[in-house]
């Protein structure tokens, strides 16, 4: 008798640790929305108490599953839900970090309540609530998997989500069956839109490429004494609005952030446990004793500060959808003041153009218009007409304009501007005398086109994949792998030509005193994030320049400080690779008369 007491009192101990660790870990949970989403030491110590509580959480009900069974009466989508809130603190700290491999912390953790089939049984249990609870988990697995670029079950989880909004709504009727359906459709569109070009197995079977940076597409750079910058900050800022977009990524921000990141790889960051472990025969969850690559935020063995960004295999950046200008210049106010010495920052820019009405410019950092970043309308608008037009003597208030990075020239500073008002950011000057670098799209493209904008600009397709934009400007819808290869050499020859020309106009100036480039360029050509960046907007701008629908100098990209012409964007080696990949990919006739390819 005095046994089977002291075990009814240890088991109704057990479930008061489990109800006091759940109820933590949900106020954890919820007080992450209140953090700042810009710096870096503001959350960390609070994430690190987060991952700390869940991870004690995870381990406590594996341990004592059978207990909290028979005397709690744990469900199955209890378990999930858990899992399901891990996989967003993995995710959120992707977001934070810019650190890839969390992204493989998310999906194991996701993959495991698809595998295990936590929430199954959720709409027997006659709540509605528990139900959106499922839908959002499907939405954010679809959106680590995009990321992840597993397409094939991506597209999976896009039939369970449309069945399970299908039985969601006929079951409940719900108020908010319209935004499921819109959220439907939403990645429907995405997914048509990112696959603008298709690469074949031999089977005619699409394959996914990736096109993060890895040791095999770095390009080659003959290193000098004057290459000193590395990209530390990166902001990346979608607000085109008529563009396809999921979960606030827009088709050119979903392009830019993988562009910027690195492989992801176990390899270089192992992590602890392993998706099947801890779990017993009935539970093949993953382990939460997996910590951070650099600890858990906030822990004894979390690298701080300096030491922290030595470390990073990706600059930080920041995502933002469509924001107020006053977000945007708190974000990029932080950016710049996170930047450590030798640090370099990125904007990035992908918006509609608010045009000047004015016909004689004086200001050119006010009165040639910009960019919007939101659509918003505050009360104090109503001086304005119809978006980026001012009436009445307004400007624009959700309008970035050229003069409004000036302050932020004080740092070495690389900005990417994709929108058919992107000529005006040319006359940025370089007051403070430190590294500046701005990339213009094309402010038009062809009318044969236009209709493909949904799809995601042409110029960010070019910097992420210049293979796949030269195929989408030659109406080569599909490619088999083998040619898509021996194409993809013709690529890399013309990034290593470009590489070694723009070393050498470097070292012609040191030797003759000729200034064939700007130094801006050569201190971040060290960096491999912008190398790429640079060599690709050069492969865009010849490509472009020898194809015979871009004729008009409105549908070529800028640069400034402008790239020599002759030794570099104009070089008879660099057009002769151009026009022989065009052989390659049997589209010759849609490029202007020339030496033919081999």
């Amino acid at each position: 008798m005095v046994k089977m007491a002291s075990t009814e009192e240890q088991d109704r101990k057990i479930v008061l640790e489990f109800c006091h660790l759940l109820e933590k870990s949900k106020q954890l949970f919820n007080g992450l929305r209140d953090l700042p989403q810009y710096g870096h030491r503001q959350w960390q110590a609070y994430f690190g108490r987060t991952f700390d509580v869940y991870t004690k959480l995870w381990k406590f009900q594996q341990q004592h599953r059978l207990v909290l069974d028979s005397k709690y009466g744990l469900k199955r989508w209890q378990i999930g839900e858990i899992a399901s809130k891990i996989g967003q603190l993995y995710y959120h700290y992707y977001l934070r970090t810019s650190e890839t491999n969390y992204l493989n912390e998310a999906y194991s953790f996701y993959a495991a309540i698809r595998g295990r089939a936590y929430y199954s049984r959720a709409i027997k249990e006659d709540r509605p609530d528990l139900m959106v609870k499922k839908l959002r988990y499907y939405a954010r697995f679809i959106v680590v998997c995009l990321l992840l670029k597993k397409m094939k079950l991506v597209r999976e989880l896009v039939i369970e989500l449309e069945r399970q909004i299908q039985e969601y709504t006929t079951t409940y009727e719900p108020e908010d069956q319209l935004e499921w359906s819109l959220v439907l459709e939403e990645i429907k569109g995405f997914i048509k839109a990112e696959s603008a070009v298709a690469v074949l197995h031999a089977d005619t079977n699409p394959i996914v490429l990736s096109h993060r940076l890895s040791p095999l597409t770095t390009p080659p750079c003959e290193r000098t004494p004057h290459m000193t910058l590395s990209l530390q900050e990166i902001l990346i800022v979608g607000s085109a609005c008529e563009q396809a977009k999921f979960s606030e990524l827009t088709m050119d921000m979903f392009r830019m952030l993988q562009t910027l990141e690195r492989e992801p790889t176990d390899a270089m960051h192992p992590m602890i446990g392993h998706p099947m472990a801890h779990g017993g025969p009935h539970d093949a969850s993953p382990a939460a004793s997996r910590m951070p690559p650099y600890g858990v935020p906030g822990s004894k063995g979390y690298v701080e500060n300096g030491d922290r960004r030595a470390m990073r295999d990706n600059p930080h950046k920041y995502l933002l959808y469509k924001p107020s200008l006053s977000q945007l210049m708190v974000f990029l106010s932080s950016g710049f003041k996170e930047l450590p010495p030798g640090g370099a920052l990125l904007l990035y820019m992908s918006a509609d153009g608010c045009f000047s009405t004015t016909k004689h410019p004086q200001d050119y950092g006010y009165e040639l218009g910009g960019l919007a970043t939101s659509v918003k309308r505050d009360a104090v608008d109503s001086g304005l007409s119809v978006r980026g037009k001012s009436s009445a003597g307004y400007k624009e208030p959700h309008c970035l304009y050229p003069g409004d990075l000036y302050p932020y020239t004080r740092r070495p500073l690389f900005i990417i501007i994709d929108s058919d008002n992107s000529f005006v950011f040319q006359h940025i000057p370089r007051y403070f005398g430190q590294p500046l670098v701005i990339l213009m799209s094309p402010q038009d493209v062809p009318a044969s086109y236009q209709d493909l904008q949904h799809h995601g600009s042409l110029f960010t397709l070019f910097l992420h994949s210049p293979m796949t934009a030269m195929c989408y400007i030659c109406n080569v819808g599909d490619v088999p792998i083998h040619h898509w290869e021996r194409c993809q050499s013709y690529v890399d020859r013309f990034v290593t030509e470009a590489s070694r020309l723009v070393t050498r106009c470097r070292m012609d100036e040191i030797e003759q005193g000729i200034g064939y480039i700007d130094s801006s360029y050569v201190q971040f050509f060290g960096d491999d994030f912008l190398r790429t960046l640079i060599l690709r907007f050069v492969f865009c701008d010849v490509a472009l320049r020898l194809h015979r629908g871009f004729r008009g100098r409105h549908q070529r990209p800028r640069c400034e400080p402008p790239l020599p012409g002759p030794e570099l964007l104009e070089h008879p080696s660099l057009a002769h690779i151009v026009l022989q990949l065009a052989t390659a990919l049997d589209v010759r006739g849609h490029f202007v008369e020339g030496p033919e390819g081999d």
